[in-house]
């Protein structure tokens, strides 16, 4: 069974980078045909893809957070982590990671694992 965990704080302020570490068990994140997603949920909002890292080590990120996102992975802790740069109140939310069979995640599907999801408030 495949599990995901989110790590990193809860709190940040604004203009600081965030990061945040998923740590998985149960399979590794470099097997074939798998990618490794960021997925985001602000408050009384629906699920925004952020980027995802795929089996091979490429990278794909969402055109609006391009600037300010990078997802790198730790083949041997078996992680992957995200850094978000110069972070303002609305990128409060839910973080979520997920390993997919899609480079682009827009919900859950079947077969799918997510982290169970880790709050993060920006605020000074």
């Amino acid at each position: 069974q495949v599990q995901l965990q989110e790590s990193g704080p809860g709190l940040v302020k604004p203009s600081q980078t965030l990061s945040l570490t998923c740590t998985v068990s149960g399979g590794s994140i470099t097997a074939d045909s798998y990618y490794w997603a960021w997925i985001r949920q602000p408050p009384g909002k629906g699920l925004e893809w952020m980027g995802t890292k795929a089996y091979s080590g490429s990278t794909y990120y969402s055109p609006s957070l391009k600037s300010r996102l990078s997802i790198s992975r730790d083949t041997s802790k078996n992680q992957f982590t995200l850094q978000l740069s110069s972070v303002t109140p609305e990128d409060s939310a839910v973080y979520y990671c997920a390993r997919t069979r899609e480079v682009v995640v827009t919900t859950r599907l079947p077969g799918d694992y997510w982290g169970q999801g880790t709050q993060v408030t920006v605020s000074s």
